[in-house]
């Protein structure tokens, strides 16, 4: 991993962050001729990617991206830390240092949404300052923001942050429309740096790609009139297929980092390509400081065979979209909109939701910034309004939350009164007056918290493992007893984690891991147990391991599945019989069998699209039954629990 020489002395590494600190780094940034460039692969692999990229794939191109010589490596934050132990199995933190051995000259940076840190919610303030400390192990740039831009929100992790010894990056995050102007963003630049000092980097978030080429270079040259000495690192997104113009506009006006992605595995939600960004700028007199560009090239020509492994993942909908300059939806939550429309069998209504829906959304709850979770807040609505076909019918818990102010104060205005009505029914008002405020959430007792993760585990747990419990409870758990059960199996190559149509016998896959060891695996024979089940063996390096299959029952057949209405739903509600009213996954069960329940009584949380939803009773009772459990995923109709009516 030799890099040239004068590519080193140019370069920023975590040692000079380590021995220098952090105003060392901002005036070597204000001193150079030129431009830094951060490589936003956890963003690329979120927006373009459905956040699926593995760490064997990031491994194998470890050399080539750690010799590059960028400002930093995006490479964990927003949904990766969740859908590192969701979908990949490994642990986040696990994952950051097997990569930094990998890559000791590159600072990794990361995504995080304020108070809601890597989840979708509000966190205790103790939690935020844990998860903080934690992770600043392995992490050097925070990229901090809040999706009401509301600075009280960020405070929090922004002096864990500095206490780290790290850089911090807090975020304006940008839109367009009338009430987002020059003098309104320049005044929120104020604000920051009135609770951070400048001794920051500031970042422009255009998580939507929105807005044009002059539009950005303008808004940069307004803060670096009003402040100078001001490190601004624009990041933006490639959905319109502009933001390469947004970049150079960007360095043109005195933007010192811009962020961009690998051109092999670019697409069109995430960043543009890395390459492209260079050659252009270079025409205009802009270098890119200490980058070599042999090793951006070497990087994608590596990375291209394994593209083929990732291409169910890609969106369903190809080709760049500039009407996003009109629905605003940010590059993760593009794709992942038309999965869910693809899934939920509303595919063909995205034109109504995007062009007319959710703009008209967006503009009726406060123009705001579709960023998460307010992206997902105005995705549901908007979803909501045209499935159901009657306006704000519904509304979940965030949607309540926001209009009541506990996120914060909303930037510009507030919803109109009928809005409210059709929220919160009639008595809206009464409604707003007693509950309206911010919401302060109350810190949790982390040694209560760590008994229960060891209660629910079996077992005695490390920090790390308490943190990411914390920061989502049943996915985390539901990770650490996999991998107790099954090893790290994310050490197995893209080809064979994602191969479709299963694994037959006699076939034997020859790979090697994510640290460079032979594997051999195996799908050997094959035997019925008494019960009739079926005993697989896989060979593992030539160690048989058994895999116990369990089979359906063939004397009862497949149970058809029952499909219950809304109307029917609510009529066994009445009974006691509580059903769900949508598929997702239960969050919370804030009742206990035995307990009596009032009308009205939140009987089960569930979430789904990162919304939560509240299942309420309708009759007083005792509850007799419940037949679910937190981390559950429940489909529309199925049972939840059993209230028996009192007289």
């Amino acid at each position: 991993m030799k890099v040239a020489k004068a590519k080193l002395e140019e370069r920023i590494t975590p040692r000079d962050l380590r021995e220098k600190g952090v105003d060392y780094i901002l005036d070597k940034i204000r001193r150079s001729d030129g431009y830094y460039i951060t490589n936003t692969e956890r963003d690329l692999s979120q927006s373009d990617f459905k956040n699926r990229i593995m760490p064997h794939t990031q491994i194998l191109v470890s050399e080539e991206r750690n010799d590059a010589g960028y400002f930093s490596l995006e490479i964990t934050g927003g949904a990766s830390v969740h859908v590192d132990m969701l979908r990949k199995q490994i642990n986040p933190l696990e994952k950051l240092e097997v990569l930094s051995a990998h890559m000791p000259d590159t600072m990794f940076q990361n995504l995080c949404r304020g108070i809601n840190l890597f989840g979708y919610r509000p966190y205790p303030e103790n939690v935020i300052r844990l998860t903080v400390r934690t992770f600043a192990r392995y992490v050097h740039v925070w990229r901090v923001f809040d999706f009401l831009n509301y600075v009280p929100n960020m405070i929090p992790v922004f002096e864990e942050v500095k206490a780290a010894g790290c850089i911090l990056e807090p975020c304006l995050c940008f839109s367009t429309g009338p009430e987002h102007t020059d003098k309104f963003y320049v005044k929120k630049v104020g604000e920051l740096l009135d609770v951070t000092g400048e001794d920051i980097v500031l970042c422009i978030k255009n998580h939507g790609g929105v807005g044009t080429s002059k539009r950005i270079g303008g808004l940069v040259r307004a803060i670096l009139d009003k402040y100078p000495d001001l490190v601004v690192h624009y990041h933006g997104h490639n959905t319109d297929g502009n933001d390469i113009g947004r970049i150079i506009e960007a360095v043109r006006n005195g933007a010192k980092i811009v962020d961009a992605g690998d051109h092999a595995f670019t697409g069109f939600y995430g960043p543009p390509p890395i390459l492209t960004v260079i050659d252009t700028l270079e025409e205009y007199g802009h270098r890119a400081v200490g980058i070599d560009r042999q090793k951006v090239i070497d990087t994608s020509t590596k990375l291209r065979p394994q593209r083929e492994c990732y291409k169910d993942f890609e969106s369903q909908f190809f080709g760049f979209d500039p009407t996003v300059q009109t629905h605003k939806l940010p590059g993760g939550a593009t794709g992942s909109s038309f999965e869910q429309a693809g899934k939920g069998g509303f595919l063909p209504l995205m034109p109504e939701i995007l062009q007319k829906e959710l703009p008209k959304v967006q503009k009726e709850l406060g123009n705001w910034w579709s960023v998460t979770p307010g992206s997902q807040i105005l995705w549901t609505t908007a979803v909501n309004n045209v499935l159901k076909k009657e306006r704000y019918k519904d509304a979940n818990d965030d949607l309540k939350n926001l209009m009541l102010g506990r996120y914060g104060d909303l930037p510009f205005y507030w919803p109109s009164d009928e809005i409210y009505a059709s929220v919160f029914g009639p008595d809206w008002k009464e409604t707003v007056e007693k509950e309206k405020g911010y919401q302060k959430i109350v810190d949790v007792d982390i040694e209560i918290e760590k008994r229960v993760l060891e209660q629910r585990l079996g077992r005695s747990v490390t920090e790390d493992e308490l943190v990411l419990y914390l920061q989502h409870p049943n996915d985390a758990v539901n990770f650490f007893k996999f991998e107790e059960k099954y090893g790290k199996t994310w050490v197995l190559p893209p080809e064979i984690w994602f191969k479709k149509g299963g694994f037959n016998l006699g076939e034997k896959f020859k790979f090697s891991d994510a640290f460079g060891k032979q594997h051999i695996i195996e799908i050997g024979s094959k035997r019925k147990t008494k019960s009739g089940d079926v005993v697989t063996y896989l060979v593992i390096d030539h160690h048989p391991e058994p895999i116990l299959t369990e089979m359906e029952q063939e004397a009862g057949g497949v149970r058809k599945k029952i499909t219950l209405t809304a109307k029917e739903i609510d009529a066994l509600a009445k009974s006691g019989d509580i059903r769900s009213t949508l598929k997702g996954t239960v969050n919370e069960i804030p009742v206990s069998e035995g307990g009596d329940v009032s009308a009205g009584q939140v009987l089960i949380v569930l979430e789904a699209m990162k919304m939560l939803n509240n299942v309420i009773s309708e009759i007083n009772g005792k509850v007799s039954e419940v037949l679910v459990s937190p981390g559950d995923e429940v489909d529309t109709g199925d049972s939840l629990v059993i209230i028996e009516k009192s007289d």
